[in-house]
């Protein structure tokens, strides 16, 4: 679970084990596999939903051996899958773009496994968006057959989704301000204390941002994806332990860190 400062500043491995580390700016590679896969989905999702034809069997094959029969479920959620893969499309161009062009990335690193691990999620977020819901290709659809779909929970998980979304990239923006001098330019690869937007209230405004990027999805399924929920659970768990540790960090490399400030969640921890 440790990587980037948590690894390097409080965790010593043998040498033999260092050298199998990979730079941590190597992050971009998920959201190049991101990118690619779910603008791959998002194009056959709207293949099938316009014209009718059915998910290509590569993509049934994996599908059925990780999610089973339950993608015979529930039918109406075409517009969900639909907003959900745009969103997962907006998410993997974001983050890609911050980290070539935002995010100033230090000496930190990854193991391999976490590495591997994180080219394998990606992959695996997109199909879960898959697994329950109606089987497309059947049926033809317009744009305002899918309006016509349209429900509270859909606005309201949009709303939250852009909310989060902008604080994320706010997160990621101070975070990188500390590194650059006002024309933009890197000038150091230090550890600093952010302040400003969520920062004032938890240490790691990012992960929490994310969570709720996850949980507006969650909520445009109107909170009955079975499936997603357990992403939401993962991503809570490995986001609070993350948080923890780079809390731990700050703690002990600042002596003037706010008192007040939480790990990931604020007011609570």
């Amino acid at each position: 679970m440790r990587y980037g400062k948590s690894k390097q500043y409080f965790f010593q491995r043998p040498p033999w084990l260092q050298r199998l580390d990979l730079p941590k700016r190597w992050f971009a590679h998920f959201y190049v596999v991101s990118v690619i896969w779910n603008a791959l989905l998002l194009g056959i999702t709207c293949r099938s939903l316009f014209f009718g034809h059915p998910f290509p069997i590569w993509l049934q094959r994996p599908l059925s051996l990780l999610c089973g029969n339950v993608l015979l479920l529930n039918s109406g959620d075409e517009l969900s899958i639909l907003l959900v893969q745009m969103m997962l499309c907006m998410q993997a161009v974001r983050r890609l773009t911050e980290c070539l062009f935002t995010s100033v990335f230090s000496n930190g690193v990854i193991h391999p496994v976490q590495y591997c691990w994180g080219l394998v999620y990606y992959v695996l977020v997109g199909l879960t968006v898959h697994c329950e819901g109606p089987i497309l290709g059947i049926k033809l659809y317009t744009i305002r057959d899918l309006f016509s779909q349209g429900k509270w929970y859909h606005a309201a998980g949009i709303m939250l989704f852009f909310w989060a979304t902008i604080h994320h990239h706010k997160s990621h923006v101070i975070l990188a301000s500390l590194r650059k001098n006002k024309l933009g330019e890197v000038i150091n690869f230090r550890h600093s204390i952010p302040y400003g937007d969520w920062f004032e209230v938890v240490s790691c405004p990012h992960y929490l941002a994310e969570l709720l990027i996850y949980l507006a999805i969650s909520m445009t399924f109107e909170g009955r994806h079975l499936t997603w929920w357990f992403l939401v659970l993962y991503v809570l768990l490995s986001h609070a332990m993350m948080a923890i540790l780079c809390h731990e960090f700050y703690v002990k490399k600042f002596d003037t860190y706010p008192k007040k400030r939480k790990a990931f969640i604020p007011f609570i921890f």
